[in-house]
């Protein structure tokens, strides 16, 4: 039985001589498993189409193992990210979050529009690209249901303190009161804390307006990895071993 959907390339993986397997994050069904059988021909209507970062309308029908792409339109190929190198890298950790992030056919339509969102406004910007990656990495572990708690301390809800750190383990600040009983925390001060806060709950489009540091955005984001991955229970981003040398190399 055949079926339509819209869906974003995560990954490709060469099948055989001509064809590749494809993870697709779709709106219907969440993250697919999708062969495209001679995808590498060169006259294969399905080249465009079965590229990482390509946003397309696909025909498809479910096989035993896979599904299978019939047909396939696109709709926008994000060509840009992959024509420029910090682009493309701070692309790739787009997609390798939500391919580790989440399993096969687990729906979460706020992930699909916000990897959307966030891979259409990356393709259009040319600085400032860590500011956004900070401001996806909070709604994106917000959308999966662990948002960081930044009202008041995670352990006793005290909110009149004047040093803070962030309990990995707990995901939200933690009073000074509370530290020794909290062995899993990162040192954060206000700048961090407000520049978090700022970054929850902008709206992606608009946060090259915050005017934050690049120290400061460095620490937050080295906080919200190690958060990420306590959370996905994984252990690296492979993605981020090169995107971590182009940071350093004034990259954001």
């Amino acid at each position: 039985m055949e079926t339509k959907v819209e869906g974003i390339v995560v990954k490709e993986l060469r099948f055989k001589e001509t064809s590749k397997i494809l993870t697709i994050y779709t709106n219907k069904y969440g993250k697919i498993s999708a062969m495209a059988r001679g995808a590498y021909n060169p006259k294969s209507s399905l080249i465009a189409s079965t590229q990482s970062f390509s946003y397309n309308e696909y025909s498809l029908y479910k096989g035993r193992n896979f599904y299978y792409i019939n047909q396939a339109d696109v709709i926008d190929s994000f060509y840009s990210i992959r024509e420029d190198i910090n682009r493309m890298m701070y692309g790739s950790y787009l997609l390798e979050l939500i391919n580790l992030s989440t399993v096969e056919e687990d729906r979460n339509e706020k992930l699909f529009f916000l990897l959307l969102k966030g891979l259409s406004i990356l393709s259009k910007t040319k600085k400032s690209f860590l500011k956004l990656i900070l401001s996806y990495e909070l709604k994106y572990i917000s959308f999966l249901g662990y948002r960081p708690s930044l009202d008041r301390c995670i352990v006793c809800n005290r909110e009149d303190f004047k040093k803070i750190k962030f309990s990995i383990n707990k995901g939200g600040i933690i009073c000074p009161s509370c530290q020794s009983i909290e062995p899993y925390c990162e040192y954060m001060d206000f700048d961090m804390y407000k520049a978090m806060k700022m970054l929850l709950y902008t709206p992606l489009d608009q946060v090259f307006a915050i005017n934050i540091s690049g120290d400061t955005m460095f620490k937050l984001h080295e906080i919200m990895v190690k958060y990420i991955l306590n959370k996905i229970e994984r252990k690296q981003f492979n993605s981020l071993k090169m995107l971590g040398s182009m940071e350093k190399n004034g990259g954001v």
